[in-house]
């Protein structure tokens, strides 16, 4: 078994490829000039809204996850925004039950797509093709949802403990699968896909804070890039972000967080690329064209970029209101001039974009 201190981990920055740097501490306030160290946040002024996130039946509200649709099929077209609410018309947290569907231009409407009380306080929404795949933490299941609206699976069958993270996973190196985090335990589990779903708790431990809904950090965030093979996470309760290996090969209870130690046979594909500022309880993150990570911060509604490597090279306020507003991230575009970074903001209950 092998252990290293994840306080030790903490406190430097460690690339995936070997040697590591100090991590340079930087306060939450510090800014970068756009383009410094190819931030590409920098170089994107320009805050739109595209719409409401409100359902229009029920008046669900507080949106959290957010998808760019891959894929068209039923009601959804190929990059329209779907997006979940985590409260109920009355504002209470953790009630709501409805997934939305925007285009992703300015002035659109939200439709929904589906009411269902097995989404209650849906949290995350990712998608391999047009079905979204809910991650729903008082309803404790794991919702597949078909892009005409019918709910195809609960995935009621496994142990989950407060859904929380969803991020779909497919590339060179690693067959297909989703991802989903838990909030109550802090572990990742890995739902491989064939002619059944089988399960695979691959780490457990990451810090949480058994918050009240609203107030929950955990690991979250989930994002992958198919070029490197790894799979980011960042996690509000220590405001870290964290990259995983070869998520694809590791075995049941391969990684887990005890005490002070990373432990378990697979204990070394875990790096944790930046500790503390300018983290700010983060719960969101997005990867651009360039291999760099945008972390979306509730504690100040600050959008962070990193590289790959956990450098800090870019910072944007998405809304200068109160904190809690920035939850779910998704990016498009292939350069600079095109990116596109949508995100809910649960101040205002809309879906925006930061562009050019």
């Amino acid at each position: 078994m092998r252990q290293l201190s994840i306080y030790c981990a903490l406190a430097f920055v460690a690339s995936m490829t070997g040697a590591g740097e100090a991590a340079v501490r930087l306060p939450a306030g510090s800014a970068v000039a756009a383009g410094v160290g190819g931030s590409v946040i920098g170089s994107l002024p320009t805050i739109t809204t595209i719409g409401s996130t409100i359902d229009p039946v029920n008046g669900d509200s507080n949106p959290y996850g957010l998808a760019v649709a891959p894929a068209a099929g039923g009601g959804i077209a190929l990059g329209d925004l779907v997006v979940c609410n985590f409260n109920d018309s009355l504002n209470i947290q953790g009630l709501g039950t409805t997934i939305e569907v925007l285009a992703s231009v300015p002035g659109s409407k939200p439709q929904r797509l589906i009411g269902d009380p097995r989404l209650t306080g849906c949290a995350a929404i990712a998608m391999g093709g047009a079905a979204p795949w809910v991650a729903a933490l008082d309803a404790n299941d794991n919702p597949i949802v078909s892009p005409t609206g019918q709910l195809l699976d609960a995935i009621n069958n496994f142990g989950w403990t407060e859904p929380w993270g969803q991020a779909f996973v497919a590339g060179p190196n690693s067959p297909a699968a989703f991802y989903e985090t838990n909030a109550n335990d802090g572990s990742i589990v890995r739902i491989n896909l064939g002619s059944s779903f089988t399960f695979d708790k691959i780490a457990r431990g990451f810090p949480v804070n058994h918050g009240a809904p609203g107030n929950i950090l955990a690991p979250s965030g989930l994002t992958y890039d198919a070029g490197r093979d790894v799979l980011y996470v960042v996690d509000g309760a220590v405001n870290a972000l964290i990259a995983i290996k070869n998520p694809a090969t590791i075995q049941k209870d391969g990684i887990t967080i005890r005490g002070a130690s990373i432990e378990g046979p697979y204990a070394s594909r875990v790096k944790v690329l930046r500790f503390g500022a300018p983290l700010k309880a983060p719960i969101s993150a997005a990867l651009l064209f360039n291999g760099n990570i945008v972390v979306g911060n509730t504690g100040d509604n600050r959008l962070i970029e990193f590289t790959p490597e956990g450098k800090f090279v870019g910072q944007k306020v998405l809304d200068t209101g109160a904190p809690g507003a920035l939850f779910g991230i998704a990016a498009t575009g292939t350069t600079a001039a095109t990116t596109k970074i949508y995100f809910n903001d649960d101040n205002t209950n809309t879906v925006n974009v930061l562009s050019h």
